[in-house]
């Protein structure tokens, strides 16, 4: 009798099909993560400004800012104000945002801080006083 050893063309076919299937689902799952990991960073640099603000800034002053910067806000650390594409706050290409209302000579009374998220709705936080 003889013995062949080795493998046919169909098997070395369908391991290729699933090496390549679970490589493709393995890839489509770390972009996911890595958006979601995006997402949380925004929220919590949103969450450090906002808290920044309304903790010691606003405590301080009992006005909200015009604009805010590194300058403005000095107690939280510089990088939560860059987000996770590099654009600094106020930058246009930047996805968070400040935008201050009722203002009179720098001070205001409200604003809106916010970012555009890629895997849910825009994020925002409204002033507290």
């Amino acid at each position: 009798m003889n013995k062949k050893r080795g493998l046919t063309i169909l098997e070395i076919i369908l391991v290729l099909i699933f090496i390549t299937t679970i490589s493709a689902i393995l890839i489509y799952q770390k972009s996911e993560l890595d958006a979601m990991h995006r997402d949380d960073t925004r929220k919590s640099a949103i969450n450090a400004i906002y808290y920044a603000l309304e903790e010691s800034f606003y405590k301080d002053h009992n006005y909200y800012p015009e604009y805010i910067t590194t300058d403005t806000l000095t107690v939280i650390n510089p990088d939560n104000f860059t987000d996770p594409s590099g654009h600094t706050l106020g930058d246009p290409e930047s996805s968070y945002s400040y935008q201050a209302a009722n203002c009179y000579l720098g001070h205001c009374q409200e604003y809106i801080l916010s970012t555009t998220l890629e895997k849910e709705s825009t994020y925002a936080k409204y002033n507290r006083n």
